[in-house]
């Protein structure tokens, strides 16, 4: 038995989030499946976070154990077995010890936003209607470097032992219509990246400013923070992790 990451992509529209649930049919429920059907054992997956119902990745990272004899054939004959909403970028041996989740050095997320209505990239996009202010954002979004603890963007009642997290990035762009925020951390708290891009959208509107936004953040309150956006315009895009996890690279 070896330890190897498997690199995916998946359009999270019809699913309840990335981890199995009992309730709906999830990504990591589907991958588990295909990969016990082509190596006709239990093959669990671990993946580098947990995505909420309709949230994509166009880069998520999962370990398994398992013994392959053929990387490349595995990943072909998985392509070809799973649903068109998910696709398996490569697979890669990693140390025995090294963990998808908790060996990750960073994520990065993007959610996208727009002020026009697009037939063609609605499902992907946050429809918003208004002027957006992108450099009130941008300096409410550089508030974000000042703390740790993200309590008042966190959901209520997780299991998590701290709600310490450390921003490496975050910041707004603007291309006509259509906005981007893009933030990466260490970890991130669930709902967390949602319930921050609704709070930065109260400063575009005018009704929040740098101030405002630490007192949220102060007062470790999600009720002081902005409503969540939805989950359709969210991407897991980058998960990044130490070079020594990867012998056949050094």
């Amino acid at each position: 038995m070896k330890r190897y990451f498997i690199y995916l992509a998946y359009n999270g529209s019809n699913y309840c989030g990335w981890q199995t649930q009992p309730n709906g049919l999830a990504v990591q429920e589907v991958i588990e499946k295909a990969l016990s059907t082509l190596l006709r054992c239990q093959a669990p997956i671990v993946g580098a976070g947990r995505t909420d119902a309709g949230v994509h990745a166009r880069l998520m990272v999962a370990h398994f154990d398992a013994v392959v004899e053929d990387i490349l054939l595995l990943t072909d004959k998985l392509n070809r077995i799973l649903p068109n909403d998910i696709v398996i970028y490569k697979i890669v041996p990693v140390t025995a010890d090294a963990h998808a989740r908790f060996d990750a050095t960073s994520r990065l997320y993007r959610y996208y936003v727009t002020t026009q209505k697009d037939p063609f990239g609605y499902p992907f996009k946050y429809k918003v209607y208004g002027n957006i202010d992108v450099e009130a954002m941008n300096r409410c979004a550089r508030v974000l470097f000042e703390y740790e603890d993200f309590t008042s963007f966190s959901k209520l009642h997780t299991d998590v032992k701290t709600n310490n997290c450390t921003i490496m990035q975050a910041g707004w762009i603007c291309n006509d219509n259509d906005y981007v925020f893009t933030i990466q951390a260490n970890r991130f708290l669930r709902n967390m990246v949602r319930a921050v891009v609704g709070t930065l959208l109260e400063a575009g509107r005018g009704k929040l400013d740098e101030q405002g936004v630490r007192r949220i953040i102060e007062s470790k309150d999600r009720g002081a923070a902005g409503l969540s956006v939805p989950g359709q315009a969210l991407f897991l895009e980058g998960v990044e992790y130490p070079s020594h996890l990867f012998p056949d690279n050094e």
